[in-house]
């Protein structure tokens, strides 16, 4: 087990703030919503129903932010918890949007979360005049209340209807996409600097469609905060896990970290440095159909000025020397 400091119990208990109110809205608020249809209280589900099917485009423009959800409060203790920051290398125009990679992807995401859908880390001070917007699951702005709920933190829809019309609107907006998707959860494990990119092409082809400046980030320490149990390809659980993803669009990944005590092992993350590096954005034409040949292209350069951000910043961040970036 990692050697960690002690956190208070209160940001302990609110660490795991935001995936937990994912659970609670899912397994216990809709249930007692549907149940309200059967009492005097029907109005109340029936008035929210009616509104969501008419608010059913919102996620693919843009979304509903709330600046009041994004300072809440709990998000700071959630920052101090580990704690989590970001560092900016270079400044963002707001006369350009941008696309920008999140990397890795790690379990639970939490730096690309604090950083980008919270002001805990002072997002809009640190780069003025950029909204940040971070591309999750397009399933999730299916399930009631949980779409509005990370509607108001300025999480938008992965699929490529949003992407193109945040792109295509601005000037300022940022699109952050973890491009690694949720396959790359099972690479998430400490001390491993393993990326799903090689193949992975699509948002570059959009930038260049739109225009759109790529940004590259690295988080140090995503992939430190919990253990994960692997298993062989060949093994049924394994393949249980493959089906998981197959059905429900994530993997179902069996990790750990430390529990209230010391010495215990749990749910909660171990509270380690998370730091996110946001590099110098990659300037790229506006191509309405831009060839493979061209794709490659910004695709090679987009990888080598990752390569070079980690390079830069990992002696300072908890990496040897020695170690490099694996794409797969």
């Amino acid at each position: 087990m990692p050697c960690f400091k002690q956190p208070n119990h209160l940001q302990s208990l609110l660490v795991l703030q935001w995936p937990l109110t994912y659970l609670a809205l899912f397994w216990i608020v809709q249930p007692l919503f549907i149940c309200l249809l059967f009492t005097s209280l029907w109005p109340l589900p029936a008035l929210y129903f009616v509104w969501y099917c008419l608010d059913w485009k919102t996620p693919e423009r843009g979304g509903r932010r709330s600046a009041w959800v994004r300072n809440w409060c709990v998000w700071t203790h959630m920052r101090d918890y580990f704690p989590i920051t970001i560092l900016k290398t270079k400044d963002l125009s707001p006369e350009h949007n941008y696309l920008m990679g999140v990397h890795p992807h790690g379990i639970l995401t939490f730096g690309a979360f604090c950083n980008f859908c919270t002001e805990a880390t002072g997002f809009s001070k640190i780069f003025p005049g950029i909204t940040p917007h971070l591309a999750t699951l397009s399933w999730f702005f299916k399930i009631p209340l949980i779409r509005d709920y990370i509607m108001a933190k300025g999480v938008c829809s992965v699929s490529e209807p949003t992407i193109d019309y945040l792109l295509s609107h601005g000037p300022g907006n940022l699109v952050g996409i973890v491009v690694g998707g949720v396959a790359e959860a099972l690479q998430s494990v400490p001390n491993t600097t393993t990326l799903l990119l090689r193949k992975h092409k699509g948002f570059v082809r959009i930038a260049l469609q739109r225009g759109a400046h790529l940004v590259p980030t690295f988080t140090f320490g995503e992939n430190e905060v919990y253990d994960q149990v692997l298993f062989h390809k060949d093994s049924w659980t394994y393949k249980f896990q493959s089906y998981f993803r197959r059905t429900f669009g994530f993997y179902f990944c069996i990790f750990y970290g430390r529990g209230f005590s010391r010495d215990s092992n749990g749910l909660l993350p171990y509270p380690l440095p998370i730091i996110t590096v946001v590099g110098e954005p990659l300037p790229l034409p506006k191509i309405e159909n831009p060839s493979q040949e061209m794709v490659d292209k910004y695709h090679t350069l987009y990888m080598d000025a990752l390569c070079k951000l980690f390079d830069q910043h990992k002696t300072q961040h908890g990496c040897s020397e020695t170690q490099k970036l694996i794409f797969l």
